[in-house]
């Protein structure tokens, strides 16, 4: 099948990758233009923008998909079905129907549950216990078209967004090479979503990373892994922002009849030592460990050197 792929971080790589390699002619890639990266700002292309050179696929970089001269450019491709996932930009009717066959989609969570930009990210810090992959045939409102095929997956207690990500990125290229081939033998038959059943997934930014300890334990921890590693759950420490990773739950029990009283302010570090770890209490009596921290200007590190470095923090010290 003559396939334009429209990709743009490395979420997309795989499902890139299995469309090659399964023989499909993948006529031109469609990705977001380079942009500034690292500390010297250079110039870097898109993940997907490297692979498809590599593989010697036309690749196109609008800064937006809209215009005549770009939609000649994409009849010149001649495409059976344009295959979307993780493009960046919502893309117009005339385009979706361009192709022959339309257009399909590889969205990263069981629809029309957590439609939006970050799917990923809120099935974590949302604390769902299953998510998975949809691949629906793609219409002008978000996220909302047919699905094709879904496939699910276990959010395991101790999941980042980060591991999350890259597992759904694999399930997502699989499920795609499944949908494309039931597509070509004419036996997939696509079933409406339930919009009333529909949930969101907003983008995530600096302000919604940050981390609010009077939640309870296993609300302040999946935040944190679900915001894991791009923004990054942040709080701050003597006036500085810091970044924290890998929590754990120590002690997720409500509170009893005896109340608040006499608990520490949520935030308050209660360990701060080198062997016996990064402790801080949370909303309801609770306490959440952390494996790592990340602060201003330094590298992500293991919270036992950052402790190591910094000394026994004293009392009522606290993250806020």
């Amino acid at each position: 099948m003559r396939i334009l792929f429209w990709g743009t971080p490395d979420f997309a790589l795989p499902s890139l990758r299995a469309l090659v390699g399964e023989g499909h002619d993948v006529v031109g890639v469609v990705t977001q233009p380079d942009r500034p990266a690292g500390r010297g700002r250079r110039l870097r292309a898109s993940p997907v923008k490297e692979l498809a050179q590599d593989e010697g696929i036309p690749v196109l970089t609008p800064d937006r998909p809209v215009g005549e001269a770009f939609e000649a450019r994409l009849r010149e491709l001649e495409p059976e079905l344009s295959v979307v996932v993780a493009y960046g930009h919502i893309l117009r009717p005339g385009i979706l129907e361009l192709p022959s066959r339309g257009s399909v989609n590889v969205h990263a969570s069981l629809l029309p549950r957590l439609r939006g930009a970050a799917p990923v990210n809120w099935a974590v810090v949302r604390g769902y216990e299953r998510t998975g992959v949809t691949v629906m045939q793609m219409s002008e409102g978000m996220d909302a078209g047919p699905i094709l095929l879904q496939r699910e997956s276990p959010i395991d207690p101790d999941d980042s967004a980060t591991l999350l990500y890259l597992r759904l990125s694999e399930l997502g290229a699989q499920a795609l090479v499944e949908a494309l081939t039931a597509l070509e033998a004419g036996i997939l038959e696509p079933r409406e979503q339930d919009h009333a059943a529909a949930t969101y997934a907003p983008k995530v930014n600096r302000e919604t990373a940050r981390i609010q300890w009077a939640r309870s334990p296993r609300e302040v921890a999946d935040h944190i892994r679900g915001m894991d590693m791009v923004p990054g759950a942040w709080t701050t420490l003597e006036d500085e922002p810091v970044k924290l990773f890998s929590p754990r739950v120590l002690d997720a029990a409500p509170l009893g009849d005896a109340g608040s009283e006499g608990l520490p302010e949520p935030g308050t570090i209660l360990v701060s030592d080198p062997e016996r770890g990064l402790v801080v209490a949370t909303g309801s009596g609770g306490r959440v460990a952390l494996d790592e921290i990340q602060p201003p200007g330094k590298r992500r590190m293991a919270a036992s050197d950052w402790l190591r470095g910094r000394g026994e923090s004293p009392p009522e010290v606290r993250f806020r």
